[in-house]
């Protein structure tokens, strides 16, 4: 008996071995050095010096050469505000080209999803490169746009130096690399409805916005609140969407999301410490989404 109790446990060793190695001990090593000062000095020396919640209060009250309320005025509204908006832009999007694949034929519905997997799989750097270059200020396909029908003069528009075009562009950017994922979850998910649902409604004169409410929505909750919390996780970390646009390198301060700011402060200006903080800081929030979506998904409720 104990010999059988003991076999999964020695099959489930080396994978074990390497989520430590590879996860648990750089938690532990943020988490370790976000209570310590750690800069150029500490790294010569070889020594962490210990300075307790001091990074935290750092991060809450404003860095050195930032506002006090940098914090609150900028990071977590930029943080916070762009995932709601992407969140909500890409499961709308996704929902619409979902019910549109379904009404679709073979033909037509094979083009759509080739397309739309091709957007899916170019990496996020790849796709922000192109969103810069379509609004890039001198020689954009949108300045080109705008020029010719008059609605901007020749001294064009610098789109990324204002802090709600920079994030339009960077929303953009976000719903059209995420929608795909979206839209194939619920595709397959609607492919479960009976169409007997939908003929019924159809006959009693319910209008499509009534079936998708009283029919689709109902069923398929438990399938949009997984796309809608796994889109929240990955939108709350957006990195790359934002540090490579011009400005998001932190040479824009107003542009700056939470993993940004925390990239920028611990490697370009060596205060891994407080950079440390806010990456614990931000790995709190994310926690607190993933149980979210773990409740969600085993509720008993809508695994029946």
């Amino acid at each position: 008996m104990r010999r059988t109790t003991r076999r999964p446990w020695l099959l489930l060793a080396a994978p074990l071995l390497v989520i430590a190695a590879l996860l648990l001990y750089p938690i532990y090593r943020v988490i370790y050095l976000s209570f310590h000062a750690y800069g150029l000095k500490e790294i010569i020396s070889g020594v962490p010096r210990w300075i307790g919640l001091d990074n935290y209060k750092q991060v809450f009250s404003g860095s050195p050469g930032l506002p006090a309320n940098y914090l609150w005025s900028i990071i977590l509204p930029n943080t916070v505000v762009f995932a709601v908006i992407t969140v909500v832009g890409t499961v709308v999007l996704g929902t619409l080209v979902a019910l549109l694949l379904r009404a679709l034929g073979p033909k037509w519905r094979s083009v759509i999803i080739g397309a739309m997997l091709i957007a899916w799989a170019l990496p996020a750097v790849t796709g922000t490169y192109i969103w810069r270059w379509i609004f890039d200020p001198d020689a954009g396909i949108v300045r080109q746009a705008l020029q010719g029908v008059g609605l901007l003069g020749p001294e064009g528009y610098n789109w990324f130096l204002d802090r709600l075009s920079f994030y339009a562009i960077a929303a953009l950017n976000v719903i059209h690399h995420g929608y795909p994922f979206v839209a194939l979850t619920i595709y397959a998910g609607l492919l479960t409805v009976p169409d007997d649902l939908y003929e019924a409604a159809a006959l009693d004169g319910a209008s499509a916005w009534k079936r998708f409410t009283s029919i689709t929505l109902p069923i398929l909750r438990p399938v949009f609140a997984v796309v809608t919390i796994l889109s929240t996780i990955w939108n709350f970390k957006v990195f790359a969407q934002i540090y490579l646009m011009p400005g998001g390198d932190g040479s824009n301060p107003d542009v700056l999301n939470m993993g940004v700011w925390s990239y920028i402060t611990g490697i370009n200006q060596t205060n891994y410490g407080l950079g440390s903080a806010i990456a614990v800081l931000l790995t709190l929030v994310l926690l607190a989404i993933t149980l979210v979506y773990l409740r969600l998904l085993f509720r008993e409720d809508d695994l029946q």
